[in-house]
């Protein structure tokens, strides 16, 4: 691959790729040049081509020269940031994501806060002045590095907060003092040693080899390989890999992270409509572990950042000419951009989105039909509750379908199949 161009930049004043390269950058990728390029604040960092994935998967090693670009890269955002990468001073973490040309929400892995060690998350902590955010980050690298890259199970992990949690009386994970999550810090060190056989590795250019080849593999992991077969995706495609500097939505009050839509996915209304976890990082939304809140809850806390977020996603729906679905960082009361993407949306809301895109002048009526998904209009055949009778509601959320259905209730996927 000597000849062909292994890794895009994007912000910090070099932004290589653009939204009309999916697929060789992936729909994460390249949606991150197009938001750095129109200004929006999207933290710096570099895509890892989807070719580079192709020829791993097939050589099961790293395409000669890829290191040291990466490497290279990694300095950019070192100068970038003013921070360094395994500094003892101001260390610079990263975050590694997938980003498949279609999008696949949680098939593929991520890992975030890489380039903690023991050093680092000391040097973190003075830099900041905020010990338990440090340790906060560094207990939650550890967890997701032995579960996506050393193949260990989250559940032990879970089982030993739920234990610290029971031992201090704490309802959540931020009930748990610096000292508590030091400690626990070091009982996950020494569950890796004990389940691997092996230190923790300390190294964070060992750690940032080891996340991209694991995200790599997660290409072909059970549950991504069943969400093409059912999707009509190609197993051929690969995917890109995203290292971005780590913005951090758990280092206080002033902080938080969520996911928001243009446009309500459910009803099609023009209203932004998600979710939002204050001091909190982004597995925290798509894990469950704690319960956001409505995105009017930004409004009334962060009023700035609420009109910010609400201006950028009526810009990038112009841009886009569709409702967005995006995620974002707030770190002591600024807004940072994670990813955009088409989002998802019921049949019903489908139509009215195209419907009022077309109204708005953003799309002509051959566009607007295009956004239609075909295979989805069955659903707005379905029986479904009449929204004009009262009902007595025992709980609300998005809908998955447009009816109801019974059976018995599963806790994986396995045993869905086996069920099946």
């Amino acid at each position: 691959m000597a000849d062909k161009q292994m890794i895009y930049a994007f912000g910090a004043g070099q932004t290589d790729g653009r939204a009309g390269m999916r697929d060789l950058l992936g729909g994460k990728g390249a949606n991150l040049a197009e938001m750095a390029s129109l200004g929006i604040p999207v933290p710096p960092g570099f895509t890892i081509t989807t070719e580079v994935c192709l020829e791993y998967l097939k050589t099961q090693s790293l395409p000669a020269g890829l290191w040291d670009g990466v490497k290279a890269q990694i300095v950019r955002l070192e100068k970038a940031m003013g921070a360094q990468f395994g500094g003892t001073e101001n260390p610079l973490l990263v975050s590694v994501r997938s980003g498949a040309r279609a999008s696949m929400p949680g098939m593929m892995d991520t890992v975030l806060n890489l380039g903690s060690n023991g050093q680092t998350v000391e040097a973190l902590a003075k830099k900041t002045g905020n010990r338990r955010f440090a340790y906060d980050s560094f207990r939650r690298f550890i967890n997701m590095f032995g579960n996506v890259v050393l193949d260990m199970n989250h559940h032990d992990f879970e089982g030993r907060i739920t234990a610290l949690k029971e031992r201090r009386k704490a309802r959540t994970d931020l009930d748990l003092t610096a000292d508590d999550l030091a400690g626990l810090a070091e009982e996950y060190e020494a569950l890796v040693r004990e389940k691997t056989g092996q230190a923790f590795p300390q190294d964070p250019y060992e750690q940032l080899r080891l996340a991209i080849e694991a995200v790599f593999k997660s290409w072909n992991n059970d549950r991504a390989v069943t969400y093409r077969r059912l999707y009509h995706i190609p197993h051929t495609w690969g995917t890109a890999v995203n290292v971005q500097c780590m913005v951090f939505g758990n280092m206080g009050d002033d902080c938080g992270t969520g996911v928001a839509f243009s446009r309500d996915p459910s009803t099609g209304e023009r209203t932004l409509y998600g979710e939002v976890l204050f001091n909190a990082q982004g597995e925290d939304v798509v894990a469950g572990i704690r319960t956001p809140e409505p995105i009017s809850g930004l409004k009334d806390r962060m009023p700035k950042c609420y009109q910010e977020l609400t201006g950028i996603a009526r810009r990038l729906e112009e841009h886009y000419k569709d409702m967005q679905d995006m995620e974002f960082t707030i770190q002591n009361g600024r807004l940072f951009m994670l990813q955009t993407r088409n989002g998802k949306r019921t049949a019903g809301a489908a139509v009215r989105i195209a419907v009022e895109l077309v109204k708005e002048g953003l799309l002509d009526k051959r566009g607007a039909l295009k956004k239609v998904d075909a295979d989805s209009l069955d659903q707005l055949l379905h029986p479904a509750i009449d929204p004009t009778q009262k009902v007595n509601v025992i709980a609300k959320g998005l809908g998955a379908s447009p009816g109801a259905a019974v059976g018995r209730a599963v806790f994986t996927a396995e045993e869905a199949v086996k069920r099946s």
